[in-house]
């Protein structure tokens, strides 16, 4: 006897479309993202490939595309005997090390105190904010005039304190550098102070509470409990604010360009003085090229850390 025949369903005997209501909805969005993902790949991978190319290129910017001339690894073999580069390479290191670990440590400190210690919080925050998001030429130009080796603020007042050779600040090689950096630092500190804040906040007071019932001092609470339960906030500090002391150039070019003696020199302000000064872009992209793969390097060791602890 012959097996009856299911019926089939009526929705498998049609043909399935492919433009299904999904797909012509995930289309709409794709064409709504394509204009920004063409933009970011011409201007994001494009311009890193082009950069590639002309760091193994001598190209004088005013010769047109037309001068390029490739030239190997020219361009890296004299990077590492220019005595300007290895200084501007020691000075992001000392600089990095001034703006990295001590304004993290200040802000930490006044975190905890505004948070814990302080009546109007809300003032404090705004207070500490405001340098941050004002324009940091309006904050350098004030500072120069406060670090004015005769007639500013700063030394007038050490002057009344006694001392008859005050540091003549921006414009002495031994402490051009540590201007910029206690300029920046102050500049950035609100900042640092928000983010701290924002993490002293997902704190459990109970935990607080726990260890004030074992007895433990506010300074005991501060280093066993704040501080511990801060490291990814602290890590991500870390990483940014490694990357930003790479990444300065605007406050250099305004108050020292780079000098005196290139004492403040540093990699970015070399880009940019052989790229738009001496129109050498090759040059300047393979320096670019060594300021990338420092960074890279900083950025993954610090990473490498975080993970082992």
């Amino acid at each position: 006897m012959e097996a009856a025949k299911q019926p089939v369903p009526k929705i498998l005997q049609e043909k399935r479309k492919f433009w299904t209501p999904q797909r012509k909805e995930a289309l709409t969005g794709w064409l709504f993202l394509a204009p920004e993902i063409i933009g970011m790949l011409f201007l994001n991978v494009f311009a890193l490939g082009f950069s590639l190319y002309l760091s193994f290129s001598k190209w004088d910017l005013l010769s047109g595309v037309q001068g390029i001339e490739f030239i190997g690894l020219d361009n890296y073999i004299k990077m590492f005997h220019d005595p300007s580069i290895i200084q501007a390479l020691k000075n992001n290191a000392i600089y990095m090390i001034m703006t990295v670990p001590i304004p993290i440590a200040i802000a930490l400190v006044l975190a905890a105190l505004i948070q814990n210690s302080v009546f109007l919080k809300n003032y404090f925050k705004v207070a500490f904010f405001i340098p941050y998001i004002s324009s940091i030429i309006a904050i350098a130009a004030v500072w120069s005039a406060l670090f004015h080796p005769s007639l500013g603020p700063i030394n007038q007042f050490l002057m009344e304190l006694g001392i008859s050779s005050p540091p003549k600040w921006l414009v002495d090689p031994k402490t051009s550098l540590l201007s910029i950096a206690i300029i920046s630092s102050w500049a950035s500190l609100g900042y640092t102070i928000i983010i701290y804040m924002a993490g002293l906040t997902n704190i459990s007071d109970e935990i607080y509470e726990a260890a004030e019932i074992d007895g433990a001092s506010a300074l005991k609470k501060f280093f066993a409990i704040t501080i511990p339960m801060l490291r990814p906030t602290t890590f991500f500090l870390l990483i940014t604010m490694l990357i930003g002391s790479f990444k300065v150039f605007d406050i250099i070019a305004f108050l020292t360009e780079g000098g005196p003696n290139n004492s403040s020199t540093v990699l970015v302000f070399r880009i940019y003085e052989e790229g738009f000064k001496y129109f050498n872009m090759g040059y300047a992209s393979a320096i670019s090229w060594l300021l990338f793969a420092v960074i890279g390097l900083i950025t993954a060791a610090t990473w490498k850390m975080r993970n082992e602890e």
